[in-house]
């Protein structure tokens, strides 16, 4: 699954996802957590990139898929002698997005990598974030994004439509492993409509970057301290 993530963003899922921990970790110098480490919430951890991003900075994570298999993987990926002694900071926890085993208010940060675009309900889900984020916690979700430019767009779903099935069949043996995306990136609202559906579940100062002309987003928004 690696060979075929790396071929089809031509590795730069690796920096996508490491403007990701940037951007969530420059939000703890707010002056407001004065604990001596940041909890962060890697919901759809998936093989837990992130996750060990955010433990390679010192925050204590807790990484959470739905799927016991991914989970599995990901210990085992923990296991490895570069990352064997950061794992006390970093837990796994199977359960559904949409239903967190987590008392109100227990995160500084919930990160999202590829994730939201395939929960069953995500306007119930990203109130289940708000419900988990401390005052002024954040979110930040990365996923695949729909670029304004209509020829743009039409590319990249071709592209969407012929080359993860392609390598999921080279490296998977399995067409269906990436072949979902463009299915359900029809029915996600990306960058644009995430933002506006966060703002309607009470995330405040929403908004997004944008990679590849619009094709990949990271989205963020923050529980106001108020609510």
């Amino acid at each position: 699954m690696a060979y075929s993530t790396n071929l089809m963003s031509l590795g730069l899922h690796r920096l996508w996802k490491r403007r990701l921990v940037r951007l969530a970790m420059a939000t703890e110098c707010r002056g407001r957590n004065a604990a001596p480490t940041i909890e962060i919430l890697d919901l759809c951890c998936g093989t837990c990139d992130i996750a060990m991003m955010f433990v390679q900075h010192g925050a204590c994570v807790t990484g959470v898929d739905f799927t016991a298999e991914m989970l599995r993987v990901s210990a085992v990926r923990c296991s490895r002698p570069e990352v064997f002694g950061a794992t006390s900071r970093l837990q796994f926890v199977q359960t559904d997005a949409l239903r967190l085993p987590f008392p109100d208010n227990t995160f500084d940060i919930v990160s999202v990598g590829y994730g939201l675009r395939n929960l069953a309900d995500l306007d119930a889900g990203l109130r289940e974030v708000l419900r988990v984020l401390q005052p002024d916690g954040k979110l930040l979700s990365l996923d695949f994004g729909k670029p304004d430019s209509r020829l743009w767009r039409a590319a990249y779903f071709a592209y969407l439509c012929i080359a993860p099935p392609l390598f999921s069949r080279l490296f998977c043996g399995d067409a269906d492993t990436h072949g979902y995306i463009i299915q359900s990136l029809h029915a996600y609202p990306a960058q644009q409509g995430l933002k506006s559906l966060m703002e309607q579940c009470g995330y405040a100062d929403c908004g997004f970057e944008e990679f590849c002309g619009g094709a990949m987003a990271i989205n963020f928004g923050r529980n106001p301290p108020n609510r």
